[in-house]
């Protein structure tokens, strides 16, 4: 049984049942949604890693829900689940950040190799190269470690590794508390307490000589930004 978890959308009771069997069968945890509404609220407050979308149900629509994901949930993996084959509708939802597109009918069969190969591909793209730039120095996210130009190292535990990469990579962005916890360790925002991510991020100032904050700053209320060029 695995520990992964995924969210289905979709508004045809026998197609939702028909899929949710099928992912709980293969050993996924599966939560569901029978309508926008509830999908909406589910897509933005679960934690799951992967979701299967409809596009065209009552309440807020496919794309709607995709658009909100797009706001609150950058990076969130997404595959679209939909009789709608048109290439606009395709190029749309990729467009609006979904990673693919199924159209109906399909096969069960087809639905498990889309969903392994999504799950493959965002495990990817969370962990880029083993090596990033950081002011004075490089981080080896294959050794835990910075090592600054001048011979000075510190060492990095497994999560400030993660969240130091995660936070360069955004590219300038402002990173939530609620993304990191979701995104990057799988954590439930309403039962966890964000004074973790606090002491994290205050742990890698230290290690980064960042007395001031001038390379990673928090924004008061929401999150943290990455200042620094970053350019491996």
């Amino acid at each position: 049984m695995t520990d992964t978890t995924l969210l289905v959308i979709e508004d045809d009771p026998a197609v939702r049942r028909g899929i949710v069997d099928v992912l709980e069968y293969a050993g996924y945890q599966v939560l569901e949604a029978a309508d926008g509404h509830a999908g909406m609220k589910l897509a933005l407050s679960a934690n799951y890693r992967l979701l299967l979308l409809d596009l065209v149900m009552p309440g807020p629509s496919g794309f709607e829900i995709l658009d909100a994901l797009k706001r609150k949930r950058p990076g969130q993996a997404v595959i679209i689940l939909s009789a709608r084959g048109e290439e606009n509708d395709r190029v749309r939802g990729l467009v609006s950040g979904a990673d693919d597109y199924v159209v109906k009918p399909f096969s069960m069969k087809e639905l498990l190799a889309r969903v392994d190969a999504v799950l493959r591909r965002t495990c990817e793209r969370a962990a880029p190269a083993d090596e990033r730039r950081v002011p004075g120095g490089k981080a080896d996210f294959r050794k835990g470690r910075i090592d600054f130009d001048d011979g000075r190292s510190e060492e990095l535990s497994e999560r400030e590794a993660g969240l130091l990469r995660y936070l360069i990579d955004s590219g300038g962005r402002l990173v939530t508390r609620e993304e990191i916890l979701r995104q990057l360790w799988g954590l439930d925002p309403d039962r966890t307490e964000t004074r973790t991510i606090d002491m994290h991020v205050m742990h890698l100032r230290a290690k980064l000589g960042d007395k001031d904050q001038s390379i990673l700053t928090t924004v008061r209320g929401k999150g943290y930004v990455f200042l620094a060029d970053n350019k491996p």
